[in-house]
């Protein structure tokens, strides 16, 4: 062998750490993402779900996909509703149409409106609230019929209520073979309302079934434009 003398070699206690030896424990806790449904604070767990529906969440459908008992979910929801009316929360938490979803609260109307609209004003005619009235408080019911309660040819305004979603088809009617329409769950949601029956009483000021019953015959056309062109009666 050489005289010469080697330098001994320094070794990186960093770089020589065995890597298998380094790693965290199999057991050791992951990130929050990796909890299971269960696991998750079911209130925080609500809010981010309800946050992203874009129609009311049934109880029953958001303790099937949270895996909760359905009583733990109600009453986290109700929790979370009088905790936002607590601190005077801009957004509101409310049963509407039998589910639930995220509102921004009455006091702040304006400043939605505001923001929303920004001076445009997208509201219904009034002979569409006058059609859209007949429906809700008369269906299920035919065009014919609604037409006959208010006097006036309401194929265009109805038209514009189906593509509006607020009112849809429901079968037909045995008699004459019509199609009847009746109102959404979105004209509930619209509306602030948990059912049909909330509506206000205002049926008994409309006329009844019989009284127009002559005049509800589909195929029928009871509304002809006179050769004049006179179409005041028609609403648009």
């Amino acid at each position: 062998m050489s005289g010469v003398e080697e330098d001994p070699v320094e070794v990186d206690p960093v770089r020589n750490v065995d890597p298998v030896q380094n790693s965290e424990p199999s057991g050791a806790a992951g990130p929050v993402g990796a909890l299971g449904l269960d696991e998750l604070d079911l209130g925080p767990a609500l809010e981010a779900v309800l946050m992203v529906v874009d129609e009311p969440a049934t109880e029953e459908h958001l303790a099937r996909v949270l895996q909760r008992p359905r009583r733990a979910v109600a009453l986290a929801l109700r929790e979370l509703s009088e905790e936002y009316t607590r601190q005077g929360r801009g957004f509101d938490l409310r049963l509407v149409a039998g589910g639930w979803r995220f509102y921004s609260r009455a006091a702040y109307a304006d400043a939605v409106e505001s923001f929303v609209l920004d001076g445009q004003q997208a509201r219904l005619t009034q002979a569409a609230l006058e059609t859209l009235a007949v429906v809700a408080y008369r269906q299920p019911v035919s065009r014919s019929r609604v037409s006959a309660v208010r006097g006036v040819n309401c194929d265009g305004v109805m038209r514009t209520l189906l593509q509006r979603g607020l009112v849809e088809e429901t079968g037909t009617e045995p008699e004459t073979g019509a199609i009847l329409y009746r109102t959404t769950n979105y004209f509930l949601e619209r509306m602030g309302l948990r059912g049909l029956d909330e509506l206000p009483e205002l049926a008994p000021f409309l006329p009844e079934a019989e009284a127009v019953e002559g005049d509800s015959r589909e195929g029928v056309l009871s509304f002809d434009v006179d050769d004049s062109g006179d179409d005041s009666q028609t609403d648009h």
